[in-house]
């Protein structure tokens, strides 16, 4: 689901800062998945995995994934964090299989603008 921040000024921005940050997959049908991997000097984050339907459940997620912590861990994270919706149970299980623990005693505050 969009959010304030899903925009494509708000990902122009992103790849202006940290180009590497954005994962694509693209196949001869054009694009169909991407990640944000982003790291703040402290800690690696994913953000947004996506995968088009039709192209889902043959690994594209993995790869990005796997991706994303190579580059992350080149730039010094020992720690990546997920961001994900707790109602979507393909997501949590998807995270899960990838060997990412859910942390039931922390939750995420947010504040738009």
């Amino acid at each position: 689901m969009p959010t304030v921040t899903d925009t494509g000024e708000a990902l122009c921005d992103l790849i202006a800062v940290d180009p590497g940050a954005l994962l694509v997959a693209e196949t001869s049908r054009g694009l169909v998945g991407s990640l944000i991997a982003a790291w703040n000097g402290w800690r690696g984050s994913f953000y947004r995995l996506a995968v088009h339907p039709a192209e889902r459940h043959r690994g594209i997620a993995t790869v990005l994934v796997r991706e994303g912590e190579r580059r992350l861990r080149a730039r010094g994270a020992v720690r990546v964090d997920v961001i994900a919706v707790a109602q979507e149970e393909p997501a949590i299980g998807f995270w899960s299989a990838a060997g990412y623990e859910r942390h039931p005693e922390q939750t995420r505050f947010v504040r738009d603008r």
